[in-house]
């Protein structure tokens, strides 16, 4: 099964070491304009998402949204989610770690894109 989303092990740990903190997250990717497309992490809903989110998957047992516009450019690649040395968004969990997440992407194989239904 192809995922839409995945995550780095670095990623992951930081995802575990978060969670030990504030217990269930959440992610939005928005690709708005105050922390541009980096990825924003949450307690688990704390950010309201409604018809214009999309469910992308799930990333170390956390939901993973992107906005329904994002997802229109995005939908031909899977996202990777990294982490990076810096400071993350002003709203995102990860921000006073010194790290924050990063999207990386690679676009999925013609077979990929058959098996999730997508035509050119």
């Amino acid at each position: 099964m192809v995922e839409k989303v995945t995550a780095t092990n670095a990623a992951l740990e930081l995802i575990e070491k978060l969670k030990a903190v504030h217990g269930p997250l959440m992610f939005h990717q928005s690709g708005g304009c105050c922390d541009g497309s980096s990825p924003m992490c949450f307690p688990e809903g704390d950010f309201q998402v409604g018809d214009s989110d999309v469910l992308l998957g799930e990333i170390g047992r956390s939901p993973f949204y992107i906005s329904k516009d994002q997802y229109e450019y995005w939908k031909h690649t899977q996202l990777i989610i990294d982490v990076v040395d810096g400071r993350g968004g002003m709203f995102s969990l990860e921000g006073p770690e010194g790290k924050r997440f990063f999207t990386r992407s690679r676009v999925f194989t013609p077979e990929e894109r058959e098996e999730l239904g997508q035509t050119r």
